[in-house]
């Protein structure tokens, strides 16, 4: 990859791998630290990297950056495996975003990232499978079980509109 091409690289993914990120780690700060690193890795092998997969190359280094900065600072969250105490209101939401952030904020590290590369990166099976070095059965497994706790978690589309 040429130094145009690196710049070209930034300016196209920076945004969606930043997006990626904070999806995961919901920390602004910590986020910007992975993209930066991220791309300081990319720069460090850029005579390695093929122009045409530098996205795969990035989103797979930028996840397993994040994961080593979480190992490293400890960083837990605690989330509920069981989803039996669900709690309904009556209250009507119009901000379908913050339900569907709260919803994702619900799932473990690896079905939330499998469901933000599939559903908001748009990226295949077989490519997720390699960012996060599932194989894609693995992936298509974690998805489903994501999308069922995303489902029982939301309930029916009444209850969010």
């Amino acid at each position: 990859m040429t130094v145009t091409e690196f710049n070209k690289c930034v300016d196209e993914h920076s945004n969606g791998l930043y997006r990626f990120i904070l999806k995961n780690i919901r920390n602004s700060d910590l986020a910007h630290d992975i993209v930066q690193d991220t791309f300081e890795k990319i720069w460090i092998k850029v005579d390695s990297i093929p122009y045409d997969k530098s996205k795969s190359y990035l989103f797979t280094t930028a996840y397993h950056t994040m994961i080593d900065k979480i190992r490293r600072q400890k960083f837990e969250t605690q989330i509920e495996e069981h989803h039996e105490d669900i709690v309904t209101t009556q209250n009507k939401f119009n901000d379908v975003k913050k339900i569907l952030d709260k919803a994702l904020n619900t799932l473990n590290e690896i079905q939330r990232s499998v469901i933000l590369l599939r559903d908001y990166e748009g990226y295949s099976y077989e490519e997720i499978g390699e960012i996060t070095g599932l194989n894609e059965s693995q992936v298509k497994v974690y998805i489903y079980r994501a999308r069922l706790a995303l489902k029982q978690y939301i309930g029916s589309l009444e209850n969010v509109l």
